[in-house]
């Protein structure tokens, strides 16, 4: 349906997964099969959901995938949050990611909306 590749909101997921990755490599390692492992789970499926909506037969199914990357786009923020709390992140690296997040969320409401 979509060259999902071309699409500026997979892009940017894509860059976010990317962040997520290095600011994770710094984390204990008691946090390798916590927090660290939820975190990069939650990263990788921005992209994926979009990738796979993209590739989906029609534009209900396509706003689905959306919204469950959106979903798990404020679920990787609260989990940098919980980072932040725990001193594994930095306040400007919270700040950040937190503001790529918020475009990335308003990126996929725009895309969704457009789509009905």
């Amino acid at each position: 349906m979509h060259q999902y590749k071309e699409l500026k909101v997979w892009q940017k997921a894509m860059s976010i997964t990317k962040l997520t990755y290095q600011l994770c490599a710094g984390f204990p390692d008691n946090e390798r099969y916590g927090l660290v492992s939820q975190m990069r789970r939650a990263a990788v499926s921005l992209p994926s959901n979009i990738a796979e909506g993209a590739g989906r037969n029609s534009k209900p199914e396509f706003r689905q995938f959306l919204a469950i990357a959106n979903g798990s786009a404020y679920e990787l923020e609260t989990q940098f949050l919980l980072a932040a709390s725990f001193g594994y992140v930095s306040e400007e690296n919270l700040n950040t990611i937190s503001s790529q997040l918020t475009e990335l969320q308003k990126m996929l409401f725009g895309l969704q909306k457009s789509l009905t």
